[in-house]
């Protein structure tokens, strides 16, 4: 059916290659691009004999030009951006200049400042609406599921939402005294950024992870989850009807906020630059480099995550609570892609979101949330490749 473009060559890209190549039919070809090839080939490798082919290509995906000249060359039907958020723009303004379709999982942020916004990217409504081209911004798991479920809970169940709490609960061990189940820099600029959360037109602010409590969640148990800002909150508070009050929560182990402190308290965190022996480096970015790589962490998670939306309202008048989720098990996942959960959560929904856009079913003219499409054919989607979901109308989550 198409051609498929892959930016980026981690451990959520490399889920996306093996889920596009469950589904040949759709993605007949693929090419696989990254700044370090090396990782591109040993994806390639580990699927030797798919019927979807694979070529790999080194790529400076913050060079607008070389990614305009690569999508030239391949002609692809839609880009699938799952390099760095910072490079967003460089590849949304490659995809304006071809005439191709775009979609990430992450909205972008500026290198040199931790804020997570889709200003910039929803900035290019008119200019992907003029050239004929859809964006699909935020098409993995939370961006991405979570936004559909808030679509389906709208469609289906409630009349008015007034309130959504978002919780994206981990529960696996890797073994490690410290390391991020993702990109580490982008890990612990969300972590350490002030929370914050939208209640009756306004945005509150609160402290770095101020606010805790501590659910009972399904297959994991009881869970210390803290507040912070998800860029969803932005997009799901302008398009979800009556709603008065968006939160998102995250489990924290005591070790790992432990490590944390002390990294920040000796400036490992910083993303200011400092001079070492004549040359300027990034703290966070030295860090990044001697942590784990969150790809490796696949052989050595056991343990599930929980990920899912609370949701109360009204329906036919009288109060409703809903609560839908997912369950995923990192043993599993890695069984199935190599990958663990949290690469498989973000990976999967993105090649469903690639799959929508293929088919004609999600695709408009436009820069777009995951929200603003029928969520349907994407929550069958969910469960046909990989991540059923589960629902309950009376949770007793918080103990």
């Amino acid at each position: 059916m198409g051609k498929t473009l892959i930016i980026g060559a981690g451990g959520v890209s490399s889920v996306v290659v093996h889920k596009c190549c469950q589904n040949p039919e759709v993605f007949e070809e693929i090419c696989l691009a990254s700044r370090t090839i090396g990782k591109c080939d040993a994806i390639k490798k580990q699927l030797a004999g798919s019927r979807t082919k694979i070529q790999t290509v080194q790529l400076d995906a913050d060079n607008i030009q070389s990614v305009i000249q690569l999508i030239n060359s391949f002609r692809p039907d839609i880009v699938i951006n799952v390099a760095l958020p910072y490079q967003d723009l460089s590849i949304m303004d490659a995809c304006l200049a071809t005439g191709v379709n775009y979609l990430d999982t992450a909205n972008y942020e500026p290198p040199d400042i931790p804020k997570f916004e889709y200003k910039w990217q929803w900035a290019y409504r008119e200019k992907f609406r003029n050239a004929g081209i859809t964006a699909l911004l935020g098409s993995g798991f939370d961006p991405g599921v979570t936004g559909v479920f808030c679509a389906y809970a709208q469609k289906h169940y409630f009349d008015e939402i007034h309130s959504i709490d978002i919780v994206d609960a981990n529960a696996g061990d890797h073994g490690y005294p410290f390391a991020t189940n993702f990109n580490p820099e982008i890990n612990i600029r969300e972590v350490t950024a002030n929370g914050r959360y939208y209640e009756n037109g306004d945005w509150i602010k609160t402290g770095p992870l101020e606010l805790k409590r501590i659910y009972n969640l399904p297959e994991i148990g009881p869970r210390n989850v803290y507040l912070l800002y998800h860029e969803e909150l932005e997009s799901l508070a302008i398009h979800i009807k009556g709603i008065q009050k968006i939160r998102f929560w995250m489990t924290f182990s005591d070790n790992y906020l432990n490590h944390l402190k002390v990294l920040q308290n000796v400036g490992m965190t910083s993303i200011k630059p400092i001079l070492y022996e004549n040359q300027e480096i990034v703290p966070l970015q030295f860090l990044k480099a001697i942590l784990p790589d969150p790809a490796s962490l696949g052989p050595r998670t056991k343990g599930k995550t929980n990920i899912g939306c609370i949701f109360q309202g009204i329906k036919d008048g009288r109060p409703r609570t809903y609560y839908v989720y997912n369950v995923s098990d990192h043993e599993k996942c890695y069984a199935e892609v190599g990958s663990q959960a949290i690469s498989y959560t973000t990976g999967v929904p993105a090649m469903i979101g690639a799959m929508m856009m293929l088919e004609g079913i999600w695709k408009k003219p436009g820069v777009f949330n995951v929200e603003e499409f029928d969520p349907d054919p994407f929550m069958a989607a969910l469960t046909r490749y990989g991540l059923p979901w589960k629902e309950d109308f009376a949770p007793t989550l918080i103990d």
